[in-house]
């Protein structure tokens, strides 16, 4: 007990000491050059390895470079006048603001570079041009028809360079791994010349009525469409076909295929063929995103900061474990975390319907869009909050996590004390387990509105505005930010709910911290991209009623897409650095608490 209280109160204490060490210099600084930041006053400072002098606090929630002299009106329209809104510029260690020749900055030349893709998005036809590409040129170095290539690429996995490597070592040897004839004449598929019977269907045919597949093995052409037909019902392995004949290893390639086949099974075993260079190959997949038909090739390296990939579509994937995007948190959580949403699947389920009543009126409502500000229907009208249904106005402390109160241990039964914790234990993973899924199911709410948007009503709001559709990328660039704050505020919860509510304590106290605060900018950042731009363009989904009211005041239409570019860009910051701080597991937060 006295253990837990001294590492308990050793953590606050350091938690403490530097949000004031950071809040003095900020006053010292003087307010008038910039506004402290959140993560930098609630984190301790990371000593760099191999020096002596300190490092840079937790990472701003507002990159240095972006800081300007004084407060203007566009930073009141988007970063608000209260303080329990985001404070976004940050201080060096040192007080420096970033602006060695001390001029003020614009925000447009200060934007933070953008991180270089590791990953490159493709279309069927970009695959398939690639395909074709690679068995052309496997085709003119070995002599080879189409069909032989591509059987002996998909050996190597569509690795041209090692196939001709291996093919000059030892031809023969690998001629006889795919089921390729190793005589100089070999050809896809022969023709007989003379009378003979099937060994199928053992009726007759005449010169030219069948077929082998290059070997001395003949079918009728009606026999081979069955045979046919019969793989490709069986899958993707009709590339790995061979001939009829028991004793017989030679394979069944495009040509023959194409030349006996009926279209609908052409068609099949092209679509299994094309599959086949993304599936076996070792540096591309398809996007499992439904109904998408895109392949994402991944040019980094595994052990890259990010191994993410994320497909024109907004569906996105972790490369080194299949499962969907989940920065912050590490494989191994995510495992865990599928692992027990599986086993505690109807308990969630069941927590989370699929309506909610109204904490004033209790009409049953449904959530029908991404943010979680709640609004009633008339007569009621009253603004709540979705996950913790407390009222929208001074709302706060939606992501700490509270215990059900203090348990005073006496005599207690251990059948009693092994059902409390179990219940405890539980309403942990409820409370976790909810705004995961809420926030994802957000996440898909923002990506089917950016399609929309891209769709049609882009086209309308820029004809509304009188500016070039190109110009309004601006509001689909927030969609996509308020997307990844899903993600990421989503898979966050997973990282928390493993936090020891104990032996954690201090590390909970800063995650629940962040966890609020990111919430609110991003509640923000989604309130400014979808009521404020219904507001602005309200007839712009009445073509008729734009002509009738005429175009959106120009003015106005800037002044909302400067605070919406704006609030993006410092959204984006605040996210980058606060993936930052989880990956690193909080690592100010251990050091402060030794």
């Amino acid at each position: 007990m006295v253990l837990a209280y001294r590492q308990k109160l050793a953590g606050l204490t350091g938690v403490c000491k530097i949000f004031f060490r950071n809040l003095v210099k900020t006053f010292q600084d003087g307010l008038s050059e910039a506004r402290p930041a959140v993560a930098g006053a609630a984190a301790a400072t990371i000593p760099a390895e191999g020096s002596d002098d300190p490092a840079d606090p937790l990472p701003s929630l507002q990159d240095e470079s972006s800081m300007e002299s004084g407060y203007s009106d566009v930073d009141d329209d988007y970063f608000g006048d209260s303080d329990d809104q985001l404070d976004e510029d940050y201080m060096d260690e040192d007080g420096d603001d970033g602006d060695d020749d001390g001029g003020v900055q614009e925000v447009e030349e200060t934007e933070a570079p953008a991180m270089e893709k590791t990953y490159v998005v493709l279309t069927e036809e970009d695959v398939r041009a690639r395909q074709e590409e690679d068995i052309a040129k496997v085709c003119e170095v070995l002599s080879v028809a189409p069909g032989f290539a591509a059987v002996l690429l998909r050996r190597y996995k569509w690795r041209p360079v090692l196939l001709q490597e291996e093919w000059f070592l030892d031809e023969r040897r690998i001629l006889d791994a795919v089921g390729l004839p190793a005589y100089g004449d070999a050809v896809p598929t022969r023709v007989n010349r003379r009378w003979l019977t099937c060994a199928i269907c053992f009726d007759t045919f005449a010169a030219g009525g069948m077929r082998s597949a290059g070997c001395s093995h003949f079918y009728c052409v009606a026999c081979w469409r069955g045979y046919v037909r019969a793989a490709v019902g069986d899958g993707a392995r009709c590339l790995s076909l061979r001939c009829p004949d028991p004793s017989c290893s030679v394979a069944v390639v495009r040509e023959l295929v194409d030349a006996v086949a009926d279209e609908e099974d052409r068609e099949r075993y092209g679509w299994f063929a094309l599959r086949s260079y993304v599936e076996e190959s070792t540096g591309m997949k398809w996007c499992p995103g439904p109904g998408c038909s895109r392949a994402m090739e991944f040019v980094g390296s595994i052990g890259d900061e990010s191994s993410e990939v994320f497909c024109s579509c907004g569906h996105g994937l972790c490369w080194r474990c299949g499962e969907v995007a989940h920065r912050p948190v590490s494989c191994k959580t995510v495992a865990m975390w599928v692992e027990k949403n599986r086993s505690e699947s109807e308990t969630g389920t069941w927590l989370l319907a699929y309506t909610k009543h109204c904490p004033e009126c209790r009409r049953p409502i449904e959530k029908n869009r991404g943010c979680m500000h709640m609004t009633c229907h008339a007569p009621c009208h009253h603004e709540f909050c979705w996950i913790c249904l407390k009222p929208w106005r001074g709302h706060e402390a939606c992501s700490r996590y509270r215990p059900d109160g203090a348990v005073v241990a006496l005599s207690v039964n251990p059948e009693d004390e092994r059902r409390r914790q179990a219940k405890a234990s539980l309403d942990r993973y409820l409370y976790h387990y909810e705004r995961w899924d809420a926030n994802l199911k957000s996440l898909r709410v923002a990506l089917r509105d950016m399609e929309n948007l891209e769709r049609s009503e882009l086209e309308m709001m820029a004809s509304a505005a009188r500016v070039p559709v190109t110009e309004m990328s601006f509001v689909t660039e927030a969609y996509e930010q308020v997307g990844e704050g899903r993600r990421v505020l989503g898979w966050a919860h997973a990282y928390g709910y493993y936090l020891d509510p104990e032996r954690d304590f201090t590390k909970r106290q800063l995650f629940e911290y962040l966890q609020e605060d990111a919430n609110a900018s991003l509640e923000r950042l989604h309130g400014c991209a979808e009521r404020e731009r219904r507001e602005l363009f309200a007839g712009a989904g009445d073509k008729d009623a734009v002509e009738v009211a005429g175009a959106v005041d120009l003015d106005t239409y800037r002044a909302y897409r400067e605070k919406l570019a704006g609030l993006t860009r410092v959204t984006r910051q605040y996210f980058g650095n606060l993936v930052k701080a989880f990956e690193t597991d909080l690592a100010e937060v251990s050091s402060s608490s030794s």
